[in-house]
């Protein structure tokens, strides 16, 4: 049932994001900002925990997990280093993922050519 749980999540996430793109004129970085910021602001109240004890791998997956893990580290890393935490901590859970997606990128632009 977990299954069926994160694949309704992931994609009631796409759905959102998809009427934003077709109803408003905002772009795809704009949806992408807007998700992780919300991401962080429910992982402040303590909702996306919820939401990922509920719905399992399948509410780490989309963009806005990116902002539940920023929030998440730096609040964390804040109780046991003070103030000076905040900005440690906010990449101690993201670093992997932040740094392979600059390799990768690298990476790839050097393998395939722009179209124009």
């Amino acid at each position: 049932m977990i299954y069926l749980y994160s694949f309704i999540f992931c994609g009631f996430i796409c759905l959102i994001g998809q009427l934003i793109l077709d109803n408003t004129k905002l772009t795809p970085g704009h949806v992408t900002a807007l998700f992780v910021v919300i991401g962080a602001f429910l992982d402040i109240f303590g909702i996306y925990d919820m939401c990922i004890d509920i719905f399992g791998g399948g509410a780490l997956v989309p963009i806005t997990s990116f902002g539940h893990s920023l929030i998440h580290g730096a609040l964390e890393s804040a109780l046991d280093n003070g103030i000076m935490g905040l900005s440690i901590g906010m990449f101690s859970l993201t670093s992997a993922g932040i740094i392979s997606a600059i390799v990768f990128a690298f990476f790839f632009s050097l393998i395939f050519k722009p179209k124009n």
